[in-house]
């Protein structure tokens, strides 16, 4: 891969991010992820109802031979097998749930908002750790900028770090975000139910 290439794409890309609600109300929330299968990448999509979360569809597909993976350029290795899974769908979710950042990125186009882009869709980062980015009483600041929080969703567990990706607000990112819980899972349901999918298929392919 060439950075410097990538670095100057993703900077021209980065303009094109919108951080406004561009939906009143949600009736499908859907989710993304991507793990590894060997030396291949199993992406994941999972479309829910919205609020109960009852299963409409999923789809996964298997990538060969992906990019390595390079922090803060995760989108170029996983984007190819999640928009294959999403082109499967009968229905593309009205918000996406993505594993990984959204403009929490030093040019603030992490995965959730290149897919967003991509799939010109409303999308919500969700990470584990926090990669960019300084926390400062539950808000996470990058160049002097709220671009994110941190979420407290299950005790006696890591907090989770939730940004917006692309045709969404800040504000309203955590919001889903907040309403995706179901006791006692730590992830939003949607991204739970995917990464339960995903380990499925990846132990019948094992």
């Amino acid at each position: 891969m060439d950075f410097f290439e990538l670095k100057t794409e993703q900077a021209k890309l980065s303009y094109r991010i919108k951080l406004e609600d561009t939906f009143s109300e949600i009736k499908t929330i859907g989710a993304a992820e991507c793990q590894v299968l060997g030396n291949k990448l199993l992406a994941t999509v999972v479309v829910c109802e919205f609020p109960s979360f009852e299963v409409k569809e999923y789809k996964s597909y298997v990538l060969d031979n992906p990019l390595p993976h390079k922090l803060g350029f995760e989108a170029y290795r996983e984007i190819p097998a999640i928009i294959e899974a999403v082109n499967q769908l009968d229905e593309e979710p009205e918000v996406l749930l993505v594993k990984g950042s959204g403009v929490l990125h030093p040019r603030r186009i992490g995965i959730a908002s290149h897919l967003g882009l991509e799939l010109n869709i409303p999308t919500i980062g969700v990470q584990d750790k926090l990669t960019f980015g300084t926390l400062q009483e539950g808000k996470i600041i990058l160049d002097g900028t709220v671009l994110g929080f941190e979420i407290k969703t299950k005790e006696f567990s890591n907090p989770l770090f939730v940004s917006p990706g692309h045709n969404i607000s800040v504000k309203t990112a955590l919001d889903i975000v907040s309403k995706s819980i179901v006791h006692p899972h730590k992830l939003p349901e949607p991204l739970h139910l995917a990464h339960k999918l995903g380990r499925k298929v990846t132990r019948n392919k094992e």
